[in-house]
């Protein structure tokens, strides 16, 4: 059974239609990644392999299937150092814009250059569901179906790796200090000998994982508060006032915070304040 395709390009954009629907509305899962590995592995590749190449006779259908997975691999990071240098920058809109324009401007080239040839001339994607004998094909073939079987088991375990697996961003705590008033600002500078001055000591947990806190106030290298333990789940936050004074007069003196996670000995996170003391 033979199945000839005159015009494959209106199927991939179809198919660009279908996955720019499933990121505008921001849908995910296995589906959306299926349509989009054509567009990075596949379809640049095989457009340029087509507007290179429009005739049926200038390279066989392995060879063409073969280079467009290579060429997609090196054409794809190219767009993307390009699009690097311009106000858009990598991103996910205008990465999907410029495959867009890649594809539809290579598939006009190709469209114009094979309707310049005879149509028994014309590339055509072919569907031959006769079984193909391996001793029949010639050492290259032989070579170029390996390459393509190994490069679409590649792609298969990527889709299946994507969707998969969980995307885990950075891991880190954010640790910090706000004036009385709540805000960045407003931090104490000076006070007299035996006046509390107060702080809020925030803590945030992006670890991905419960994390247990504990917080140290220190002066001058010298424990005056130890706070917690707190047990903060991933995205938790927690704020705490906390006071300190001085009994004498000192200039430059340091109000250290220090956090700690999990027990440890050693600081996860510092921060502190100069303070002038006087009498």
């Amino acid at each position: 059974m033979r199945i000839e395709i005159k015009n494959e390009f209106s199927f991939i954009l179809f198919l660009y239609v279908a996955l720019a629907v499933f990121i505008v509305f921001d849908v995910s899962g296995i589906v959306r990644v299926a349509l989009g590995l054509p567009f990075v592995l596949f379809f640049p590749g095989y457009t340029l392999i087509a507007a290179l190449f429009p005739a049926r006779d200038d390279i066989d259908d392995i060879e063409r299937v073969a280079l467009s997975f290579g060429l997609s691999i090196a054409i794809v990071p190219l767009l993307g150092l390009i699009l690097n240098y311009t106000p858009w920058g990598i991103r996910l809109y205008p990465v999907l814009l410029t495959l867009l324009v890649f594809t539809i401007l290579l598939s006009v080239i190709t469209v114009h250059r094979r309707n310049k040839l005879s149509s028994e001339k014309r590339f055509m994607v072919t569907l031959n569901l006769e079984t193909i004998k391996w001793g029949s094909l010639s050492r290259l073939d032989k070579i170029l179906s390996v390459v393509l079987v190994g490069t679409i088991i590649f792609a298969v375990g990527s889709l299946y790796y994507v969707a998969t697996t969980p995307k885990v961003g950075e891991k880190f705590t954010e640790f910090y200090i706000l004036g009385s008033g709540g805000k960045a600002e407003g931090y104490p500078r000076d006070m007299n000998a035996g006046e509390e001055k107060e702080v809020i000591l925030g803590i945030v947990n992006h670890e991905n994982c419960p994390i247990t806190y504990t917080a140290e106030v220190r002066m001058n290298g010298y424990l005056k508060k130890r706070l917690g333990p707190f047990d903060l789940n991933n995205e938790e936050i927690r704020e705490e006032s906390v006071s300190f004074s001085a009994n004498r007069p000192q200039e430059n003196m340091k109000v250290e915070f220090l956090l700690f996670i999990n027990g440890e000995s050693d600081p996860y996170r510092s921060l502190h304040l100069w303070v002038d003391v006087y009498e």
